[in-house]
């Protein structure tokens, strides 16, 4: 990936900063961006302990006037865009048992995981078209795929991203522009991890059924689902479009 930029919205800690240390280990100038300037500066210097050319921008992914501006100076600052990383953003309502949200915590939670995936996309699209070339990832729920308690809501926005995966790849074949998304069940060695399991209730006890349901013992690692994602946005994955890979261990809910 020498000579590669890449924005990964999403990427100041978790797994959107392991697909962006990925990336800047295989030689991609790296911008992240978060919410929060404190987790950005942290995550910012594992970067730079990789590459020094690594920047952090402060932003919300769900507001498109501030993603164009970080596309912006992305372009102003490293000459260009070839890789895009939809990450971040899980929403302020975590895994609920439908019957139980409210009509506001159902709004909310649908406005949390859809745009801020969609709109850094439509930001970025202009810098992508400029390169002739360029790869999206989005990262999305396998929940999209297999109906998991306390996910209804969580699941259909992601496979709403799952469909516009293909439909975005249709689109932007034409500029030779893929789009590809990467599914994640429950992922250790992250944030979203330690929430769960610091305190009791029902994601709780919900994942931690899932862990006892692992083919192989364990759930997935963060640096795991990165080393998918970095592949898909190379040129090894030159003629993979329009899919979204399930990165679960062998994991499925269906049956739940």
């Amino acid at each position: 990936m020498n000579g590669k930029i890449a924005l990964v919205t999403g990427g100041s800690r978790g797994i959107g900063l392991a697909i962006a240390r990925t990336l800047a280990q295989r030689g991609a100038q790296v911008t992240v961006t978060g919410r929060d300037p404190a987790h950005g500066e942290e995550g910012l210097a594992s970067l730079r302990a990789i590459d020094p050319r690594a920047a952090f921008e402060a932003g919300e992914a769900g507001d498109h006037a501030s993603m164009s501006a970080i596309v912006e100076r992305t372009v102003k600052r490293c000459g260009g865009l070839d890789i895009l990383v939809s990450a971040g953003a899980a929403g302020p309502v975590g895994p609920t048992p439908f019957a139980e949200m409210t009509a506001e915590q159902i709004q909310a939670s649908v406005n949390a995981r859809l745009y801020p995936r969609i709109f850094p996309i439509h930001a970025a699209l202009p810098a992508l078209r400029a390169r002739g070339a360029g790869s999206v990832i989005m990262i999305t729920t396998d929940a999209a795929r297999h109906p998991t308690p306390g996910e209804a809501v969580i699941g259909a926005v992601g496979a709403a991203i799952v469909l516009m995966t293909k439909g975005l790849a249709r689109e932007f074949s034409r500029w030779n522009i893929r789009v590809n998304g990467v599914a994640l069940t429950l992922t250790s060695e992250t944030p979203g991890w330690d929430r769960i399991f610091s305190k009791p209730g029902f994601e709780n006890r919900l994942f931690s059924k899932a862990l006892q349901r692992f083919p192989q013992g364990r759930a997935p690692k963060a640096d795991e689902v990165a080393e998918v994602a970095a592949f898909l946005a190379s040129d090894a994955a030159s003629q993979v479009n329009g899919q979204t890979v399930s990165v679960n261990g062998g994991l499925s809910f269906g049956g739940w």
